[in-house]
């Protein structure tokens, strides 16, 4: 029998913890907590599920996993839109603006690279314990792909492959920068309404924020 491989956890973790982080570069007034409260939260909720997942307790670790996820994905909507409103009457300097703009999308980006990690095909702890990445909310090219000389198996069924955290990353960011994933189709219904609002969101923070701050250069 082969051993199963578990996937790292630490590229989630600081991942996780550079999406709190970055909102230090925002205004104060974009924060709906004190940045240091939003950081301390999601820092104390990151080793929490680290250690329930080495801890072998998984229903803990999925508890600990979305509490962090909802609260990163709940300040990133207020700083979005306390800044869109905010709009109008702004007084801040182009390259300020720029700079929320651009702290924003790489947030956006972050969020919802581990929104997908944490819940395709039934989440990380459930894809550690299969062989191979069969089926998903996502068609990676491994999974489609006949490995030669097999009676029809695909590269992932016979490689034992499964993705990792940098492949929905980089889902994510073909999402918020082409608006449209490019060589993963997308299956599920649930993927495709949270790609379309990673994009709305994407969108919304290139076009007005960054718009607004080039028309005050």
């Amino acid at each position: 029998m082969n051993e199963i491989k578990y996937e790292p956890r630490w590229p989630v973790a600081l991942a996780s913890l550079a999406a709190a982080s970055l909102p230090f570069a925002l205004p104060r007034s974009l924060s709906v907590l004190p940045q240091w409260m939003v950081a301390l939260l999601v820092t104390l909720l990151v080793m929490a599920a680290v250690a329930t997942h080495y801890m072998h307790k998984p229903v803990l670790n999925q508890l600990f996993g979305y509490a962090m996820l909802v609260l990163l994905t709940l300040a990133l909507i207020y700083s979005l839109v306390t800044l869109i409103l905010a709009l109008p009457a702004h007084a801040e300097v182009a390259a300020r603006l720029l700079g929320s703009a651009a702290v924003l999308w790489v947030t956006n980006v972050i969020v919802f690279a581990v929104w997908y990690w944490r819940l395709d095909a039934g989440g990380p702890n459930a894809r550690d314990g299969r062989p191979a990445h069969a089926r998903g909310a996502f068609l990676f090219p491994q999974m489609a792909t006949i490995a030669p000389g097999t009676d029809g198996k695909s590269i992932a069924e016979m490689e034992r492959w499964r993705p990792q955290f940098v492949d929905y990353l980089a889902i994510s960011f073909y999402t918020s920068t082409s608006f449209a994933p490019t060589d993963v189709p997308v299956l599920s219904r649930w993927a495709k309404l949270m790609m379309m609002v990673q994009a709305i969101m994407s969108l919304t923070t290139v076009a007005l924020l960054a718009g607004r701050a080039v028309n005050i250069l």
